[in-house]
């Protein structure tokens, strides 16, 4: 059974910094990329950041560019993303989602995207 799970959501106040964590599991990921996309109340599905498999290569959105890095570990069984969020801002308060695209693109389209987390709620009050 494949699984992305994650952890490190939480609430903040605007410039702390936050880390979020997403494990996969039970799948082949290999050379899979893995992205970030958050969901805010009422707003559609966007995307933040991809990584791909080895972190050769990221993307980010034009709205956390500077604030937030994409990292990747892969290990023999797994792969854990991290999403660094510094500089907080309440606009970033959305669930947040892992993701991964086996096909191994660091798209944008979340609908690239065949596996998802369970969301992780950020919040993060001015």
């Amino acid at each position: 059974q494949v699984q992305l799970v994650e952890s490190g959501g939480g609430s903040v106040q605007a410039g702390d910094s936050l880390r979020l964590s997403c494990t996969t599991s039970g799948g082949s990921f290999d050379d899979a990329a893995l992205g970030w996309f958050r969901q805010a109340p009422k707003k559609e599905r966007e995307f933040v950041a991809a990584i791909t498999y080895g972190g050769t290569f990221t993307r980010y959105a034009d709205s956390v560019k500077g604030r937030f890095a994409i990292s990747i570990h892969n290990t023999e069984n797994s792969n854990t993303v991290y999403l660094q969020m510094n500089n907080l801002k309440p606009e970033d308060t959305a669930v947040y989602y892992c993701a991964a695209n086996p096909r191994g693109q660091a798209l944008m389209a979340w609908w690239e995207y065949n596996y998802w987390g369970q969301g992780s709620q950020v919040t993060v009050s001015s």
